[in-house]
């Protein structure tokens, strides 16, 4: 078997495992106004949706970190996207962004938004890999 047969059948047997479904974001800074006290959420840009494998990745080693007045644990998560994606041009995933699992085998994976901490780049990978961490 040549190595581009072997990269078919290895990221279709990728796919095949994306039973998740994500939807991979960027937004925009919040705005504040001073006169009623109140801040509006910037606006939300959808890079990609679609089919996903979420997966922990050091549970047991997260971090925890001081962000404003309380403790976070900050745990990683890898997530797979088909190696065919593509984003729109000149667009790049970039840390910031965030990814929210939309659906999932697991139910209680359904709302949890992941923050892009990394992408993995590469001609003979068998899907795309994504670094995230959960900031709960």
């Amino acid at each position: 078997m040549s190595v581009d047969g072997a990269l078919a059948a290895g990221r279709s047997a990728a796919e095949a495992r994306m039973r998740d479904t994500v939807r991979l974001y960027e937004q925009a800074d919040d705005s504040f106004d001073r006169t009623t006290g109140t801040a509006t959420p910037g606006i939300q840009t959808t890079l990609y949706t679609g089919k996903a494998r979420v997966k922990t990745v050091a549970q047991a080693s997260g971090e925890d970190v001081q962000a404003a007045d309380r403790e976070v644990r900050l745990l990683e998560y890898e997530v797979s996207l088909p190696w065919s994606t593509s984003l729109a041009p000149g667009k790049r995933v970039l840390p910031g962004m965030r990814i929210e699992v939309t659906a999932s085998p697991d139910a209680r994976m359904a709302g949890l938004i992941l923050w892009v901490t990394g992408a993995q780049f590469g001609d003979q990978a068998t899907a795309w890999r994504i670094t995230t961490e959960d900031r709960s």
